[in-house]
């Protein structure tokens, strides 16, 4: 990891996960991949299919893929992520290839992969259009994206600045979370095709768990509460903000969005 060319909000994030990757196993809300299968409907795996999940994380969705017959690589920038998702993987008698690298800069030939998946992720990326035209780079012709992260809700800035503040004390690795529109563009602008693209709900189930999932400063820890208490109307009706049995909760959307590289596969 040393070794690699990172930028400052890379580095943060390496360090980040690379501390915090053993709360990422299988008992994470991420291991339950349905939202994977849904989204990727209808998209046919080739004979032989190759398929890069960027910024795998605990190898969740890595291991969706195997269990579907993808021939998979899994990318990340924490050395430790990639261990515990190569784990996973070959304790569910799978395979998986790791390599260590930023989203923004894949180490592979152009034209290498029928499928390239990343999910929950891109809000920690320092360049997305950077991704994306690396995601172009190396998809076969014909070849899928598919993105799934948190969003903010259509035209609302009030609700996205409130998300942002709340994110980024929670963990200053975070970037940004991008709307909609926002993605799209980006994913058309670099040639892709948008097949689908849906916002649905995503819940925080227990903010003392997400802060623990972070290692959220005890300082931090109270920048998100006060920003709970504080919160408008509109943001609590926006995100369903309020408690449940003693837990503080909201609502994101989540973004899913299924895009095609141009020619044939």
């Amino acid at each position: 990891m040393e070794d690699l060319p990172l930028d400052a909000t890379q580095a943060a994030a390496a360090a980040q996960f690379n501390r915090q990757s053993d709360r990422y196993g299988k008992t994470h809300i991420l291991a339950d991949t349905r939202d994977v299968a849904a989204a990727l409907e209808g998209v046919a795996r080739p004979e032989g299919g190759c398929a890069l999940d960027v910024a795998t994380g605990g190898g969740h969705t890595a291991l969706h893929l195997v269990r579907q017959g993808w021939q998979v690589t899994a990318g990340d920038l924490a050395p430790r992520m990639l261990e515990n998702a190569r784990r996973l993987v070959e304790e569910a008698g799978g395979q998986l290839a790791t390599h260590v690298f930023p989203a923004e800069a894949m180490p592979f030939p152009a034209a290498t992969f029928d499928l390239v998946t990343v999910r929950v992720a891109p809000h920690h990326f320092s360049a997305p259009e950077k991704f994306l035209a690396e995601v172009t780079r190396v998809l076969k012709p014909g070849g899928h994206f598919l993105l799934i992260d948190g969003s903010v809700p259509d035209r609302d800035p009030e609700t996205e600045e409130w998300l942002h503040q709340v994110e980024k004390a929670r963990d200053p690795s975070h970037g940004r979370f991008l709307s909609r529109v926002a993605w799209e563009n980006l994913v058309k602008a670099n040639g892709l095709t948008v097949l689908r693209s849906t916002l649905d709900p995503m819940k925080q189930p227990d903010l003392q768990w997400y802060f623990e999932t972070a290692a959220t400063p005890a300082e931090n820890r109270r920048l998100v509460l006060e920003a709970v208490r504080t919160a408008t109307p509109h943001v609590r009706a926006a995100l369903r903000l309020g408690e449940e049995t003693g837990k503080v909760v909201w609502w994101w959307p989540r973004l899913s969005l299924l895009a095609r590289a141009s020619g044939k596969a």
